[in-house]
């Protein structure tokens, strides 16, 4: 069996021209083809789309208070301005603490409630 290093070392010294015509004689002499393999579906072209397409306005949910809940209700005053009973009781249903929030918004909340141990999730 040939010496894979050695093989890699003499490619690493080729020049660009060089390997293209490697490429094509390793073709040719196993009948192969070095082109990435591309499925083409007729609904799929769409939905990769929008798929590529990045979202801007993300709605911010407390999923959990942690254990920490007079902290929580804290961050909510903070991100929301609502008063305390409505705070407390943001908290306690586990509800939105902000829609149509820009990306570096949601960013904000997630990482300020991540830090006193709240699960948030921007969806």
């Amino acid at each position: 069996m040939a010496d894979i290093a050695k093989m890699i070392e003499e490619i690493k010294t080729m020049t660009v021209v060089e390997l293209n015509d490697l490429v094509k004689a390793i073709e040719q002499e196993f009948g192969v083809s070095a082109a990435a393999p591309v499925a083409v579906v007729g609904g799929a072209a769409p939905a990769a789309a929008e798929a590529v397409e990045e979202k801007t306005e993300f709605k911010v949910t407390l999923k959990n208070a942690g254990g920490n809940k007079i902290a929580a209700i804290k961050a909510v005053r903070e991100f929301t301005g609502l008063g305390l009973v409505e705070a407390k009781g943001l908290v306690e249903k586990l509800g939105v603490i902000k829609e149509n929030a820009t990306k570096e918004e949601a960013d904000k909340i997630v990482a300020a409630f991540k830090e006193i141990g709240a699960e948030v999730v921007a969806e």
